[in-house]
């Protein structure tokens, strides 16, 4: 069923998609695939930090996205990512980071496809659930055109059955993690080729991407999957409010008005445990982005969530400025 739900998905992103955001997240679509954010093989096998593997039972379905490049070593935090309940493992070809580059992945793995090729079949050897990998179409010189189909290539023989291609070179050199997600121009048609090439690969594309309409085009054009990243992030009810109805056939689930309120007892829960307000409602900004009201929300959360002692009720405050807002239009 997962690659059902690969059909839209929501990109894995550094500091952004964490067990909070992904709540949240699920609360707008029940269909959506939702990722963690990267979490490094050494830090889950070298440091024993098993609680980067923390999430909720509602999140499913959801993948665990590894960084690393040891094929023994990724094969144990895939092993550790099945027995936390994750749904899916991937790799992580695709960061340009220089603390990436530093530990020899990311990006920089699209120059390595053999070494890619071992760590997937170590992976895939390890555990039950499906092994995934998400990569660029190139770093710095690399001709696209023959270095994806190679890699491409390369972990399909080690057995990989699901890939995600970010429509971008990295520059390793020269531009930061930031302007690789704009400067690199896109390419959305070598990864429509790419599918045409690999029919067997079950093949989403990521970068770039900021509406269901646009998703529902590189759907009907013949990509298996469509992976959003920011707009989904910053325009979290935008993207994810009507995937059901659009993407996945079946009936919308929520409102944003009722989703903000569902996480109600979810912060309570949260800041029982010692949490802060604004470790979730960080993630709720955009909850009502271009709608009356979306001012007042983000001015009141952004300013109040981080005051001693703030709690649901400012949340329930916020949104009575929303629904009034809505009201009086």
């Amino acid at each position: 069923m997962i690659p059902y739900h690969a059909r839209l998905s929501v990109a894995p992103m550094m500091d952004w998609t964490d067990r909070h955001c992904r709540y949240l997240h699920r609360l707008l679509s029940r269909q959506a695939l939702l990722y963690t954010e990267m979490v490094t093989a050494p830090a889950l096998v070298r440091g024993g930090a098993l609680h980067l593997l923390e999430h909720s039972p509602q999140e499913h379905p959801v993948a665990l996205q590894i960084g690393g490049s040891d094929p023994h070593e990724l094969a144990q935090a895939a092993r550790l990512g099945q027995q936390a309940g994750y749904d899916e493992i991937n790799l992580n070809c695709g960061c340009p980071s220089d603390r990436v580059q530093s530990g020899t992945f990311g990006a920089v793995l699209m120059k390595s496809p053999d070494l890619v090729a071992d760590c997937m079949a170590a992976m895939i050897a390890a555990c039950d659930v499906e092994v995934t990998v998400k990569c660029r179409i190139g770093v710095d010189d690399q001709d696209p055109e023959i270095v994806l189909p190679a890699f491409l290539r390369a972990v399909s023989e080690a057995g990989v059955r699901r890939v995600s291609i970010h429509a971008r070179k990295a520059w390793l050199q020269g531009l930061s993690p930031k302007e690789n997600r704009d400067i690199p121009p896109l390419d959305y048609g070598i990864v429509q080729r790419m599918k045409a090439e690999f029919p067997h690969l079950h093949v989403s594309v990521n970068g770039g991407i900021a509406s269901l309409d646009q998703a529902k085009a590189f759907l009907a054009a013949g990509l298996d999957g469509v992976m959003v990243g920011r707009a989904a992030y910053h325009n979290p009810a935008d993207i994810l409010l009507a995937a059901d109805r659009e993407i996945f056939g079946a009936d919308q689930a929520t409102t944003a008005e009722a989703a903000a309120r569902a996480m109600l007892p979810y912060i309570e829960a949260h800041l029982e445990q010692g949490g802060r307000l604004q470790q979730v409602t960080r993630h709720m900004l955009g909850l009502f982005a271009g709608r009356p009201g979306a001012r007042a929300w983000r001015r009141m959360l952004s300013e109040g969530a981080v005051k001693p002692g703030a709690g649901p009720e400012l949340v329930e405050a916020a949104l009575a400025e929303v629904e009034g807002a809505g009201a009086t239009v």
